[in-house]
């Protein structure tokens, strides 16, 4: 830890891991949620007043968002896993604050020609996961913390959903400039979450020990990872692009799909319906980090993908049936959609490095996973639009979402073959090595040069 350190980093370095998680877990779950403010809220809204080109305006809004978020997670694959831990923080404050402005002009701009500013509103944001998951990558933990700010993202698009629309009919807020407005509501605890994160010291020794030491990958780093992996990442790759595609229509079209359910036009469905999605979730991701093995781990995560689509399956074999009304569809079709979409970003990649021995970053693999996955989303958004228009979007969400669970059930069992065979046998006797140290919390921690290297287990 540098000299000049706060007390704050030298207390969570001091601290215990119960201690030092909840910090960590407060403090990514709170940015993350603040930022979705600036992101979603604007799909709370219907914009049915507005047609362009014989395009529903909302679906205009939406892709142009998401057409931002794209380029951003291209440009995050180089920025993210090349960004010096010293500068995330304020980072991640600058590039919310340009979101903030562009829904500024968003508001200003007479429709439809203000759906360049949600592009623009996209391009930041794309890269503000990476730069969060940076602070919890590498650590003995990092399931449970990548877990913890992962409910983020789950609860907090419900959530701003509600507030956008308590904004718009309880406060007469008009629809164009109620996102503007709610990011103004979290501009002050979005400021105080960034720096409780900042105070975060970076992975100790015995962390190195058990999950690799993480850092920045160049360019030449990026290319030789993709070489060595190139079958497993493909298939991972494919996988996260049809979860990207089912998962976003369910988010991005949550009222009109409520509204294709039946259900009446209330405020907190949203809210309600992801709070129990997110405990679900954060149950099961969390568990990952009692496993020990890197290798053992790593499979599992393989396994709950395959256990996420038999859920969404269920979900919808019990709607059509009569057997699930709308509120525990949509719970259990979330929960299933969101099991595997998570186990990405907790423990795949997370012990996918650390199986394989490999150091660089989470950020390249995750962003590399991002930029084809809403690549995919936008073009599904254009076919869409060019071939049946609007349609109902219960259909479309149903049974896209069976057809991506099928395909991706298939490939994951083919890839679990694939790293049964190619991950080394030797590293679970490596992880079985670091398990034995023990080494508890991190004021007890022994010097990196005390630790045994892994290939002498």
């Amino acid at each position: 830890m540098d000299k000049h350190s706060s007390w704050i980093s030298k207390r969570l370095e001091n601290s215990g891991p119960v201690t030092f998680s909840a910090y960590c877990i407060a403090a990514a779950f709170g940015t993350y949620f603040c930022m979705y403010a600036f992101r979603k809220p604007f799909t709370a809204a219907t914009y049915e007043d507005t047609v362009w080109l014989g395009i529903g305006f909302k679906t205009i809004l939406v892709a142009a968002q998401v057409a931002g978020y794209t380029l951003s997670k291209f440009v995050g694959i180089k920025v993210v896993s090349e960004m010096p831990a010293r500068y995330r923080a304020v980072s991640i404050l600058g590039l919310i604050a340009i979101a903030e402005v562009a829904l500024l002009l968003f508001a200003i701009t007479p429709p439809p020609w203000n759906f360049v500013w949600l592009f623009v509103n996209g391009l930041p944001l794309g890269m503000v996961f990476g730069l969060v998951l940076g602070f919890l990558e590498g650590r003995r933990m990092t399931e449970l913390l990548s877990a913890g700010l992962c409910a983020s993202f789950i609860l907090s698009s419900g959530f701003v959903k509600s507030v956008g629309r308590a904004l718009i009919q309880n406060h007469g807020i008009d629809p164009y400039w109620m996102p503007f407005v709610t990011g103004l509501v979290f501009v002050v605890p979005l400021v105080i979450f960034v720096g409780l994160l900042s105070q975060i010291p970076p992975p100790s020794a015995t962390d190195e020990q058990l999950r690799t030491k993480r850092q920045p990958m160049n360019s030449r780093d990026r290319r030789s990872f993709a070489r060595r992996h190139a079958f497993g990442l493909i298939g991972l790759l494919s996988i996260y692009v049809l979860l990207t595609i089912v998962r976003s229509i369910r988010d991005d079209f949550a009222v009109e799909i409520w509204r294709d359910l039946g259900v009446a036009d209330e405020p907190d469905v949203f809210a309600r319906s992801e709070f129990w999605v997110m405990i679900g979730v954060v149950l099961i991701s969390g568990l990952t980090i009692t496993i020990k093995s890197n290798r053992i781990a790593f499979l599992t995560s393989i396994g709950l993908l395959c256990a996420g689509f038999a859920v969404v399956l269920g979900a919808i074999w019990g709607h059509q049936t009569g057997r699930l009304s709308p509120m525990p569809f949509m719970v259990l079709l979330g929960f299933g959609m969101y099991v595997p979409y998570v186990a990405f970003h907790t423990t795949v990649f997370e012990r996918m490095l650390a199986a394989f021995r490999e150091t660089g970053t989470i950020g390249y693999l995750m962003y590399l996973a991002d930029a084809v996955g809403y690549l995919g989303y936008v073009a599904v958004m254009v076919f869409r639009n060019t071939t049946s228009g609007q349609g109902n979007l219960l259909n479309l969400m149903t049974w896209t979402s069976v057809a991506v669970s099928c395909i991706s059930t298939a490939i994951a069992i083919l890839l679990a073959w694939h790293f049964w065979l190619k991950i080394p046998k030797t590293c679970a006797a490596a992880d079985d090595l670091g398990a034995a140290n023990e080494l508890p919390p991190t004021n007890e921690l022994p010097a990196a040069n005390e630790l045994p290297a892994a290939n002498e287990s």
